[in-house]
């Protein structure tokens, strides 16, 4: 009867967890052999801010992602934060909230750029203690968009100017990229057709100094249980 009981509180569980995936794509992994909590959060598609982008779309919600980090630095249990990250970017101020909730955390943090991490993407793959990225994985470095109308005075382009200053001042601060090369990365007019910016692949963003290191999950999981050790 024990043995029953206990089968189906593991079918139950597993139900939860599959249900927590599917609906925000976060997990804590608690069955390695170190007996630490790690919470898992993805940030996939494309970063949704105030306004909801349509059902065929698929996003990070920054009011699912916020609640939950908060909770993450008031858990005694978990002991650290693994980030998977494969991202076309999308609503700045969503972005950066997302990355200084990351970068403010008192628990171990490492992020993994899988297929990419484009455009807001960037502060957010930075924001952690460590950062990886696999050898295909991208990172799109470019200025700031805006949709909608935008008035051609000068006061619109000073708060232009404020985002950018406000996105290079975070990566600079969380990583080893110079101000001064990142915005030139920016302003590449060579690499992307009829655009500005630059695309960097896997080794490339190491020796840019923007990632810390070429390596998949395996690294990345050895390396938060390696940081989570030592604090």
């Amino acid at each position: 009867m024990a043995d029953k009981e206990n089968k189906q509180e593991k079918i139950d569980e597993q139900e939860q967890a599959d249900k927590r995936i599917e609906k925000t794509g976060q997990l804590t992994l608690d069955n390695n052999s170190q007996k630490q909590n790690i919470h898992l959060l993805t940030i996939i598609g494309e970063i949704e801010g105030h306004d909801n982008l349509s059902n065929n779309s698929k996003t990070t919600k920054y009011e699912h992602v916020l609640p939950q980090l908060a909770a993450i630095e008031d858990s005694s249990e978990i002991k650290g934060v693994l980030v998977l990250l494969n991202t076309m970017g999308g609503d700045v101020e969503a972005g950066l909230a997302i990355a200084e909730m990351l970068a403010s955390l008192s628990k171990p943090t490492v992020s993994l750029v899988l297929g990419g991490s484009h455009s807001i993407g960037v502060p957010i793959a930075v924001s952690t203690d460590y950062s990886y990225i696999v050898p295909t994985g991208t990172m799109v470095i470019h200025p700031v968009r805006m949709n909608g109308m935008v008035i051609g005075v000068p006061q619109t382009f000073d708060y232009f100017k404020q985002i950018q200053d406000r996105i290079t001042g975070f990566v600079c601060s969380h990583c080893r990229i110079s101000q001064e090369h990142l915005e030139g990365l920016m302003m590449e007019t060579g690499v992307l057709t009829k655009d500005v910016g630059t695309i960097l692949v896997g080794e490339e963003t190491v020796k840019h100094g923007i990632i810390d290191e070429v390596g998949g999950i395996d690294k990345a999981l050895a390396k938060l249980h390696q940081m989570i050790d030592e604090k």
